[in-house]
């Protein structure tokens, strides 16, 4: 394909379901950048995120005659991506539940600090957090499933669900308040 060559999103699903090598790249360059985002948010870094990136493309060319038109081929493209980053990690995380009163711990701790920080600095500190932490985060905060939905698809209670997302959540404002107090001693000389 040419860079210049333009391609409607119904000629390029054609092109992909026929298994036309040109079309499933405009796909491809279509969709990379967005869905890599997606990705790290899920990984731990830039490899992972790499494999997931190419492991979600393959189940895009081989599932896309099961895209019925009925929403946004974006939209559908994203789900096959989160759905491979949940079958990732649910292979490979053991999740445990808090108690009750962990829960409101770290809930204790939570506001909206994450607004002052760059878009880097805060994929950086979800990446350091514990693939079970951060995938109930993305899921729960990026993507907006309930905790019902979560549980169903990782296999665990909402209960954990819930316990997760406050212990990501306590330990993602840990990392910025330490940060913005490291911040306030370098500019005050300290």
């Amino acid at each position: 394909m040419t860079p210049n060559q333009n391609y409607t999103e119904a000629q390029i699903i054609q092109g992909c379901m026929a298994g036309d090598r040109k079309f499933q790249q405009a796909l491809y360059n279509q969709f990379a950048g967005k869905m890599f985002s997606v990705c790290l948010r899920y990984a731990n870094e830039y490899n992972s995120a790499q494999d997931l990136l190419q492991e979600g493309f393959v189940k895009v060319f081989k599932n896309i005659e099961k895209f019925r038109s009925e929403g946004a081929f974006e939209g559908w493209v994203r789900r096959i991506f989160v759905n491979t980053a949940i079958e990732h990690y649910r292979k490979h995380v053991n999740l445990y539940a808090l108690h009750d009163s962990e829960v409101n711990y770290y809930e204790a701790y939570e506001d909206n600090a994450l607004e002052t920080l760059k878009h880097a600095d805060i994929l950086k500190m979800i990446q350091s957090l514990s693939d079970g932490y951060r995938t109930v985060f993305n899921l729960y905060v990026i993507e907006g499933y309930s905790h019902k939905e979560i549980g169903e698809m990782m296999n665990i209670s909402e209960g954990t669900s819930k316990s997760q997302l406050a212990r990501a959540r306590y330990l993602l404002q840990k990392m910025i308040t330490e940060g913005l107090d490291r911040d306030q001693r370098t500019s005050t000389g300290n």
